[in-house]
């Protein structure tokens, strides 16, 4: 498409695979016509030729039930000359054909021995919170940073789809398999997507399904009452239960291949099961209950808190909530109902624990949601590779060194997505490394975050220059932590313009009603969240962890904020006091982000004018936006605790 940036795909990706001669064998299908139609236009640009018979290069072969292959599942070999992917399911041909272009010429040279390749999450969905119509607060998309919505436009879903189209290859070809079109709060207009509205979410469907890409919804609960005129939603009256039934009979009839419903229900004023005193599983398993006949799945978030807590309360911790409302209910939840459960107990801060509901719930099917949209890092106008972060949660251990990883006992892996109809998808050409990482470590959670790096790196600037390669990963690498380090410190969180959350306030939220505090006073900085002096988090955990967290000593340091109330003048593992460590990281984390501009701008020779400009641009926006959260949080520091910085630098 013109105008467009390709992506991880530009045609230059092909060309290994383009310039062989291909043999796709056996029976046809919709993906599979997919599949020709990727190696056809490949062939074209690049001299190979699809062949019908005799000698090949690539082998592409859907088989009758391949041994333990499922239906994403593939094989892949290389043996006397010719490269063979074997597939028992379209959507496994589909990922083979990918994996090839993964591969380059590697793909084509010597010998490999036959390597089975399976996705370990059956489910791997990004989220889009996207609004039909305009918002006067959030927008056409609630956090998002990359221009409007791909989706819809004017009120309505966008006549062009072509966009979409592609948009569903990119995901295919890093393993995203479910989208859901719309946000989570759901307001009136999105509401009617689920019944008088379905035809526009069914052409949507039908630009991602070439890409074996399925559609899901975001519901609201009360809409048997906003769209059925029923006077309640009550989850165990007969008939709100008929009346789900039947709208999600009229979905299926528009979209056979439905994924299913996501909701957000008693949370931040959206309606819910509380109202009429029922459980939260009730509620799921009504919506279960509907979709089970037809193979759907509700995804039921577990973000529910007190969004109206008194600041002078310091028994409520919203931290606590999750695991307060829904370990209870565990093993009362429908097999298709899968609770939604964001990776830390807070709301996507760029350091937080791994939320304790993701080993408190071992009879209900999770889901783990982290966000690629950066909300709370930098907002998709400063570099922030989210890789390592997403990595570290999912090998964590809930049970401590013996138990599964977060990423083997999960069911599902979802996101939110960072992707508009910027003419870079992501706004910031730089963040779609986010999405396409998310991809992998939802096929594969164990993989190398680095390692997927370097496969984006390979697939976004194909045949690259060692300098340039070497470049993208100095900016990329420690991004994470570069932001960390001029943000709030020590995992204590927030510390953002409230509303919008760009930018920072160290006090923005410290008296406001959402239950996001730091606490910080003349003598120290943190919130107790022990189970001896505070509000008990720590003990939500099982007791390996329940003991690493629950004491200053043994908390990890960059968590210390987050479960401790601690003296500035608390000694840290590195030597350095609470308050030392806040004035050195604040002043390290601008200059690594000053050096990320200089090599950005030395690449300006290896990169298109296009995308290096936009990059450019937005290294001076981060470099600006880390020297003001430099200055303010250190500034506030001095004045609250009156120890000067030991180095003697400027502090206002």
């Amino acid at each position: 498409m013109n105008g467009i940036d390709p992506g991880w795909l530009p045609p230059e990706a092909f060309r290994p695979l383009g310039a062989r001669r291909v043999l796709i064998r056996g029976r046809s299908g919709p993906l599979v016509g997919t599949v020709r139609g990727e190696v056809v236009d490949a062939c074209g640009r690049f001299g190979g030729e699809l062949v019908r018979e005799g000698a090949q290069d690539l082998l592409l072969e859907l088989t009758e039930g391949g041994p333990g292959l499922g239906d994403e599942g593939f094989a892949f070999a290389r043996e006397r000359g010719t490269t063979t992917v074997t597939a028992s399911g379209g959507r496994g041909l589909l990922y083979g054909l990918f994996h090839v272009v993964r591969l380059g010429e590697e793909a084509f040279t010597g010998s490999r021995p036959r390597e089975v390749h399976r996705p370990a999450k059956a489910v791997r969905m990004l989220d889009h919170w996207d609004n039909v119509a305009v918002h006067p607060v959030m927008g056409q998309v609630e956090r998002g940073y990359a221009g409007g919505s791909l989706f819809w436009r004017e009120g309505r879903a966008r006549g062009d789809l072509e966009r979409v189209r592609a948009y569903g290859r990119l995901l295919a070809a890093c393993g995203i398999n479910a989208v859901s079109v719309n946000n989570v709060n759901v307001h009136e207009t999105e509401a009617h997507l689920l019944t008088d509205r379905i035809g526009e979410v069914a052409a949507i469907a039908g630009a991602l399904r070439p890409y074996g890409i399925r559609t899901h919804l975001s519901v609201t609960f009360a809409a048997p009452v906003v769209l059925g005129g029923l006077s309640t939603a009550d989850p165990l009256e007969d008939a709100v239960r008929d009346w789900w039934a039947q709208a999600v009979r009229g979905v299926y009839e528009a979209i056979g291949d439905f994924g299913g419903f996501v909701v957000k229900a008693d949370s931040e004023g959206q309606p819910g099961p509380f109202t009429y005193g029922r459980s939260h599983a009730d509620g799921a398993n009504m919506l279960a209950a509907a979709l089970a006949p037809h193979g759907g799945t509700v995804h039921w978030r577990a973000f529910v808190y007190d969004h109206r807590q008194d600041w002078r309360d310091r028994t409520t911790d919203r931290a606590r909530a999750a695991h307060d409302h829904f370990a209870p209910l565990d093993g009362e939840f429908a097999d298709n109902a899968v609770l939604q459960v964001k990776h830390g107990p807070m709301d996507f801060q760029v350091r937080e624990p791994v939320s304790p509901v993701l080993g408190a719930l071992p009879r209900t099917r999770l889901a783990v949601e982290v966000q690629a949209t950066q909300e709370y890092t930098g907002q998709q106008r400063h570099v922030c590779w989210l890789g390592p972060m997403w990595s570290e949660v999912l090998r964590f251990r809930p049970e401590g060194g013996a138990g599964p990883s977060v990423g083997e006992s999960v069911r599902e892996l979802v996101a939110v997505s960072n992707v508009g109809d910027d003419p870079f998808w992501t706004g910031h050409p730089l963040a779609q490394a986010n999405l396409y990482t998310f991809g992998r470590l939802a096929w594969r959670p164990d993989a190398d975050p680095y390692t997927v790096l370097d496969e984006w790196i390979g697939l976004t600037f194909p045949s690259a220059p060692e300098r340039l390669v070497r470049g993208l990963r100095a900016v990329l690498d420690g991004s994470w932590r570069t932001y960390e380090k001029y943000t709030a410190p020590l995992g204590v969180g927030f510390m953002v313009q409230p509303g919008h959350h760009y930018g920072p306030s160290v006090d923005g939220y410290e008296y406001s009603p959402w239950g996001t505090y730091h606490f910080a006073d003349r003598d120290g900085v943190g919130v107790d969240r022990s189970a001896a002096t505070g509000t008990g988090y720590a003990a939500q955990y099982a007791k390996p962890w329940a003991e690493v967290y629950e004491s200053p000593g043994t908390c990890p340091d960059e968590l210390l904020l987050f479960f401790h109330h601690v003296p500035y003048g608390h000694v840290l593992r590195s030597g350095r006091t609470v308050i030392q460590h806040i004035y050195d990281t604040h002043f390290e984390g601008v200059e690594e982000a000053e050096q990320a501009r200089r090599v950005w701008a030395g690449l300006a020779d290896l990169v298109e004018p296009a995308r290096h400009a936009r990059v450019a641009e937005r290294y001076e926006e981060q470099v600006r936006g880390a020297r003001e959260w430099r200055d303010q949080v250190n500034s506030y520091f001095l004045r609250k605790s009156g120890v000067p910085d030991a180095k003697g630098r400027p502090i206002y």
